[in-house]
């Protein structure tokens, strides 16, 4: 593993011994995977590992007195909510080698693109009386490692709410309704929000149930997803900046219209698909209805 070049010592590797990241499943604890690939943004992630410090060791590579107080601290960060945070935070005493078990649980709503798990051994409180070479700073990083794993998935890859909608200025009666915000460079996460209106009793439980859809809910889903897979590419066609030439950040908006669009319209230009939506909107319309495969229940 390669290792920054730090203005302070640092211990040596054998001074940490990092476990491997594992997934919590229902099942029980598998290995991390590189990618979770039947991910969505309703299923929240349990990632445990165990870690060893040998804090006499670590404290005497790093030339910090034996009183100095260490912290081994995990943090996650998102890249297509842009979101980032602390997963959990141990201070480390004493002289002997302490076994650590990080237990992290991430709500699926803040995750999304490539999910990055850092951590790190740092210093928890300033030293003063450090040696002049040692670190002093609290919060110096004197080991660290980092995991990465893509989430990804058929479902729709933003995040889902369900609220009440009369107390909105939706419609009532209406089951759902696709939010699409900000500039096609933007997240994906941060642009996109699917509502669910709780008093539309068929389809609040259709998504309750989308781990182990019955019947009757694999067909409301379906006819979502072809809805939302519309609003989505009718929202890109109106906007002259998505376009074939345009290279969109990844996990940004625009990279996730772009991709649906391909898969919806295999070797077509961008162009040519906006011209026939311009001429036919209802022929668009049909088009996209036989892309997504409406009704087509498994």
């Amino acid at each position: 593993m390669s290792r920054r070049a730090l203005p302070y010592r640092v211990p040596s590797e054998k001074a940490i011994e990092a476990g491997p990241w594992a997934l919590v499943t229902e099942d029980g604890e598998v290995e991390l995977p590189k990618a979770v690939p039947d991910w969505d943004y309703q299923l929240d992630l349990h990632l445990v590992r165990t870690v060893r410090v040998d804090q006499s060791r670590a404290r005497s590579e790093a030339g910090l007195p034996p009183e100095s107080v260490l912290m081994l601290a995990a943090v996650w960060t998102a890249t297509g909510s842009n979101l980032r945070g602390p997963a959990q935070r141990v201070r480390l005493t004493g002289e002997e080698v302490a076994e650590v078990c990080l237990d992290v649980r991430l709500r699926g709503a803040e995750l999304g693109g490539l999910l990055l798990m850092d951590t790190a051994l740092v210093l928890a409180e300033r030293r003063d009386d450090a040696h002049p070479a040692s670190p002093r700073r609290a919060g110096s990083v004197l080991w660290s490692d980092r995991v990465t794993l893509r989430l990804q998935g058929d479902a729709p890859q933003f995040p889902m709410a369900v609220i009440d909608f009369a107390k909105t200025s939706f419609p009532e009666s209406a089951a759902w309704h696709l939010q699409i915000s900000g500039a096609l460079q933007d997240a994906t996460m941060g642009s996109l929000l699917l509502l669910i209106n709780e008093q539309n009793k068929v389809t609040a439980q259709a998504f309750e149930n989308a781990g182990k859809p019955r019947s009757i809910d694999r067909v409301v889903l379906s006819a979502v997803y072809a809805d939302v897979a519309r609003t989505m590419l009718e929202h890109a066609m109106v906007n002259e900046e998505f376009a074939d030439d345009v290279d969109f950040p990844e996990d940004s908006l625009g990279a996730t219209l772009m991709s649906l669009f391909h898969r919806f319209f295999p070797g077509r230009t961008i162009e040519d698909v906006r011209l026939g939506m311009r001429r036919s909107p209802t022929h668009f319309a049909s088009q996209l209805q036989a892309a997504v495969k409406i009704f087509e229940v498994q």
